[in-house]
């Protein structure tokens, strides 16, 4: 098949026996699920623009491993043009859905994880690569949404894995036989979990050798037995319950969501391990998917940003007031701090250099120097669409009220802006702006900027190992024609 169609793919989430729960009960058809449905009509997305010619070349690419063309979301990065096309196809996405459309996890992991099991045999002889090529063709073949399962819970952060009072906070092997292994745990705020077809679990840190039980990748169907997926609540999730026909929701077609995914006891057969206990390969394995998924953010951020950015336009122009000019420096603030995201993607993946395996690593500093800006510049961007669209924003009455034949017409006569311009426009565009800023579908543009791909000290960690201070050093020594050095630096 090599390529699922945006309802084929729809029915492929709909036969799954997914165990997910909602506001503490059980959902038995999470497709038909209004609060659930925006986000998976966001991965849907992600199929139906693959399927339209005018963006071949663009949302496919042809498999490094089969020939066959294949979603790019499936891809292994063969170039830096391949970098280059994953931060431009983000960015379209992020500008149809002006939301998170889900599967940029799991295109990062399959790169982090198919370079590293290659170094990881090399080392030790094992097969862990061979099981993963494999693994990949079949996500390739049948065009499967694989969440990408890093984050684990964490507890008590002063303490390492093993030392939590809670084994299982991080997730970890309990047991190990013949067939397979078994494993406990959680991974927390797992982007798309409910839209997935598979979920492909790496380490979240680096490990010692006490934690090796912790030094654990693997795949698993959806639906595997011991799978409990917890769907994440979001600001005014429950209006897409009350909606009459979509005024208040800002954005009533398309949405993201994050989950709480437990592994209770869950099997696993060697050829879906990837990684059993070898420890000293766990940071390498973060570190990489790290980099490939802060480059991600220099693209679909900035795709919301484009629709934020119109959106705030449009209500200034609702307002009467576009031509004023500290309304035009605004919108030119934001527009200068959304491209300035996207130069940050780009250089990086220009950047970027092939591994020994083949496929190719993002710049890891421009990478990381991308996710810094993000986790500022959106809350700006935020902040002045805010300003442009006005108080009204976040006291504006809702749809059932411009709808009732009470007082309707008292909404509609006192919301109105600009001559020619419909209150229920007005609204509908208010609402978007509040939806992208404070997080009713888009999983939080703002919030989400600033934790997702890690938070602000993980960057900043990366960026001061990467920053390379002794070579600035030698330079500055250099020009300034001195040589003395401390502490035997370079």
């Amino acid at each position: 098949m090599a390529l699922m169609t945006k309802d084929e793919y729809i029915a492929s989430i709909r036969k799954l026996n997914l165990n997910v729960y909602l506001l503490g009960e059980r959902i038995e058809s999470p497709v038909d699920h209004p609060i659930i449905r925006p986000s998976l009509n966001s991965v849907a997305a992600t199929y139906e623009l693959a399927e339209q010619a005018e963006y071949h070349g663009l949302m496919t690419a042809r498999s490094s491993l089969t020939g066959e063309t294949i979603n790019r979301f499936c891809h292994l990065h063969q170039s830096t043009d391949d970098l280059l096309q994953k931060v431009k196809m983000l960015r379209l996405l992020g500008q149809k859905t002006a939301a998170c459309f889900q599967r940029c996890v799991g295109l990062d992991a399959f790169n982090a994880l198919y370079a590293t099991t290659f170094e990881l045999d090399a080392k030790y002889g094992t097969e862990y690569h061979a099981r993963f090529v494999q693994y990949l063709k079949y996500v390739q073949k049948h065009d499967l949404t694989v969440n990408g399962a890093m984050t684990d819970p964490k507890g008590d952060r002063s303490r390492a894995p093993h030392a939590q009072e809670d084994r299982d906070l991080y997730l970890r092997i309990v047991e190990e036989g013949e067939t397979g292994i078994v494993v406990r745990g959680a991974k927390a705020h797992q982007t798309g979990a409910v839209n997935s077809h598979e979920h492909l679990v790496l380490p979240t840190a680096a490990l010692g050798q006490e934690d090796r039980d912790y030094a654990v990748s693997f795949a698993v169907p959806s639906d595997s037995p011991g799978i409990i997926m917890i769907y994440g609540r979001q600001s005014c999730d429950t209006r897409k319950l009350e909606c009459q026909s979509g005024v208040d929701l800002g954005n009533a077609q398309y949405g993201g969501h994050e989950a709480l995914v437990i592994f209770d006891n869950v099997f696993v057969p060697w050829e879906r391990v990837f990684m059993c206990r070898e420890y000293e390969f766990a940071g390498m394995l973060v570190e990489r998917f790290a980099g490939y998924h802060r480059q991600s953010y220099g693209g679909c951020k900035v795709g919301v940003g484009d629709v934020l950015i119109g959106a705030a336009a449009l209500a200034a122009d609702y307002n009467g007031v576009i031509n004023a000019r500290h309304v035009k420096d605004k919108l030119i603030e934001m527009t200068h701090l959304n491209e300035t995201l996207y130069a940050c993607g780009i250089a990086c993946s220009v950047e970027g250099q092939p591994m020994a395996a083949g496929n190719y690593l993002v710049d890891l500093l421009l990478a990381n120097v991308c996710k810094q800006n993000i986790t500022r510049f959106p809350y700006e961007i935020a902040r002045l669409a805010e300003d442009l669209a006005g108080g009204l924003m976040v006291t504006m009455p809702g749809e059932q009220d411009l709808r009732s034949p009470e007082i309707g017409h008292w909404v509609d006569k006192y919301l109105r802006g600009r001559s020619g311009i419909s209150t229920e426009d007005r609204m509908r565009v208010l609402r978007l702006i509040e939806n992208i800023t404070l997080g009713g579908g888009a999983v939080g543009y703002r919030t989400e900027s600033m934790h997702g791909a890690g938070s602000p000290e993980a960057q900043r960690i990366m960026i001061a190992r990467q920053g390379n201070l002794e070579f600035k050093k030698a330079l500055a020594r250099k020009i300034a024609q001195v040589e003395a050095t401390i502490d035997g630096g370079a």
